[in-house]
């Protein structure tokens, strides 16, 4: 009874789906839109993953939830699994993330649509080029909470979505929208060579004017999950590459990879941040650097206090 009930609800948000053994039904990706059925949902587990996109979870109140579904199909689906702790008003922070809706890859969107023009305007405007819309699976979308605005994924070392920041493309009071989720995530994972240098910045788009092997914090505070991988790895140089307000991060930081043997080269930014510098000024800094050593940290320990 509780498995039809479900499979009820779940045609009614997805459409058709497929029944295949150990309880899994499979539904077209709203995530990813593949033609095929590549959702797989498991009616007792409540686990659903897209073996396209990676888009997963652990519930189905927030797969729905991300289906943006009413207030009367969420109190169905209550009813259903006989819970009542799940409420459309919860604020906790998921423990996993998937990309919007309405995410669309800018390599799939729709070349006459004035929401793709002008995407691809303001992106070649911030000095992206085409290989970095394809090689970060840069998207935006036309509808829905972020309409009118680009999209930019991190992957894990698996492809799995572990993250993704959100920008207008037009003029708003509401520049940014990211995820209400962790951000312990090593940003860009996929496309890491942990063998060489590492450039650690503050936002995706510094990553991305950086260049090759650039992890973006998602902010000043250095995640937990990213310290212990460069340990792991026995990363031999770090490039810390944070705006000139992060100087008290950046000595934090840098302080705790000294003291693990790393070589830190602490890159001084004359007044902007890297997405605005560019790849070949930043390049430019990078290599007239020098290594860090305990006793400039004091220096800038006293510099800072002043």
């Amino acid at each position: 009874m509780k498995k039809s009930r479900l499979k009820r609800l779940l045609a009614a948000l997805l459409g058709r789906g497929t029944e295949k053994n150990k309880g899994d039904v499979w539904h077209k990706c709203p995530f990813c839109k593949h033609p095929r059925n590549k959702l797989s949902i498991n009616l007792i587990s409540e686990k659903w993953h897209c073996w396209h996109c990676n888009a997963k979870g652990r519930k189905l109140f927030v797969l729905l939830r991300k289906l943006n579904a009413s207030k009367s199909k969420i109190e169905e689906l209550n009813d259903i699994l006989g819970e009542i702790s799940f409420s459309v008003t919860n604020k906790k922070r998921d423990d996993y993330v998937s990309l919007p809706l309405e995410f669309t890859p800018l390599l799939n969107g729709n070349l006459s649509s004035p929401h793709y023009k002008n995407a691809i305007y303001y992106l070649k405007k911030r000095g992206l080029s085409k290989i970095d819309i394809l090689r970060h699976n840069i998207g935006y979308a036309e509808t829905g909470e972020y309409n009118g605005m680009i999209i930019i994924p991190s992957y894990d070392n698996t492809g799995t979505v572990n993250y993704f920041v959100s920008r207008a493309f037009y003029k708003t009071d509401y520049k940014h929208k990211n995820p209400n989720v962790s951000k312990d995530v090593i940003g860009f994972d996929m496309l890491i060579n942990w063998e060489e240098t590492i450039n650690l910045v503050e936002g995706a788009f510094d990553a991305i004017a950086v260049g090759e092997n650039s992890i973006p914090l998602f902010g000043k505070i250095l995640p937990n999950s990213l310290s212990k991988k460069i340990i792991e790895k026995k990363v031999k140089r770090i490039n810390l590459i944070l705006d000139n307000d992060a100087i008290k991060s950046a000595i934090k930081h840098s302080e705790f990879f000294i003291g693990n043997g790393i070589d830190v080269h602490l890159i001084e930014l004359p007044g902007k941040d890297p997405s605005e510098l560019g790849t070949n000024v930043v390049k430019s800094l990078i290599q007239k650097s020098e290594k860090l050593t305990f006793g400039k940290i004091m220096e800038y320990k006293i510099n800072a206090a002043c």
